[in-house]
């Protein structure tokens, strides 16, 4: 009990520290709005529309995949910020697993995606895309899953970085790639050989593929977008989460140690 306890309370202190912070607040809201509505809405006029495709729902469903997966990868800078603050050695002296206090702080992050989620959805009912009741429901425990995954990703990402500083100018050089290798805009089902090598090896895509297989059983389109089935994604997710959180805390602690 004493684990489930450290975990809630790391994750309890993520999650008000969100609630905190505004600028944080608009800016995670913001840019998703900013992808669906003028992204999502320019592509199916231009080219949707003209072909009898929708690909607002496409943008939407990549977009709400890579939201969550971001935001829950990107939060876990906080335990740079924790070790820039010592607050992290005071954390790892404490008789609790090293893995509860990296899940603690990887749930905090995934609680601080979901009002992102939610906000997406409510702006995608807004502009016409399919969410029927038994959609949004199928979708809730495959968010939970991106959130955490995507936390995880954060964990292996920041588990060797010196600062905020460094994760500031490492993040956006690994997140932005995989924002067309994971095939949040565009269709990656007949990329070149090395591109297709690459988005195998990308990890935002088989959140991004693993929601979209969840929604379009639910609302299927007259054309197949979803590149696995959601038990391969799903395992794939599994064993990539299992070596981010076990070689990510090993770094981690080593570099907490060595301080």
């Amino acid at each position: 009990m004493s684990e489930v306890s450290a975990v809630l309370v790391i994750a309890h202190r993520d999650f008000v520290k969100l609630l905190r912070d505004r600028t944080r607040l608009i800016t995670d809201f913001a840019f998703p709005l900013i992808f669906i509505g003028i992204l999502g809405s320019s592509l199916q006029a231009g080219f949707g529309s003209p072909n009898g495709l929708n690909l607002l729902t496409f943008v939407f469903t990549g977009v709400l995949a890579q939201t969550v997966w971001q935001s829950s990868a990107l939060g876990v800078i906080s335990l740079v910020a924790d070790r820039e603050q010592d607050f992290s050695q005071e954390i790892f002296v404490s008789p609790i697993s090293r893995y509860s206090i990296v899940f603690g702080k990887i749930l905090g992050e995934s609680l601080v995606a979901l009002p992102q989620a939610v906000a997406i959805i409510a702006f995608g009912m807004l502009l016409g895309v399919p969410l029927s009741l038994a959609v949004v429901l199928a979708m809730v425990p495959i968010i939970l899953v991106v959130a955490v995954f995507g936390g995880a990703f954060g964990v292996l990402v920041l588990s060797r970085l010196p600062n905020q500083r460094a994760a500031n100018q490492i993040f956006p050089f690994v997140m932005l790639p995989q924002f067309f290798l994971a095939g949040i805009f565009n269709p990656i089902q007949k990329l070149p050989w090395f591109l297709d090598i690459l988005s195998k090896l990308s990890p935002m895509r088989y959140a991004v593929d693993l929601l979209r297989d969840v929604y379009y059983a639910v609302e299927p389109e007259p054309v197949t977008v979803a590149l696995l089935s959601a038990p391969v994604n799903l395992a794939i997710i599994g064993a990539m989460f299992i070596g981010f959180i076990v070689v990510g805390t090993t770094l981690f602690v080593r570099a907490e140690r060595n301080r």
